[in-house]
């Protein structure tokens, strides 16, 4: 095995490791007895933590520039945002009512 190759699996594999850390963590919480409220928030973030990682190592983004992350930040805030916006009408649409203040 070259070099390039060594270097390339020892800068993956430990993010590897982490996200089945991860997995495994989110496995084992899920067969405890704790509140959903409290349980959907740790599983949350989880998946945050794990999706961050997956970004940013396996789709190469911590080769990109800075700019790219200064530009899709605020493009995706906006996005979230304007889908907050629709999430009412949805639920309207969904018993067929009006929307009541």
């Amino acid at each position: 095995m070259s070099n390039g190759a060594k270097a390339g699996i020892g800068k993956y594999l430990p993010v590897y490791i982490v996200l089945l850390a991860i997995f495994f963590v989110e496995v084992f919480l899920a067969f405890r007895n704790l509140p959903t409220g409290t349980l959907v928030g740790i599983l949350l973030l989880l998946a945050i933590g794990s999706a961050s990682l997956g970004l940013v190592y396996f789709m190469h983004l911590a080769q990109e520039r800075r700019s790219l992350f200064l530009t899709l930040i605020p493009a995706t805030i906006f996005v979230l945002l304007m889908m907050n916006m629709f999430w009412t009408d949805s639920i309207r649409l969904l018993h067929m009512r009006p929307l009541t203040p």
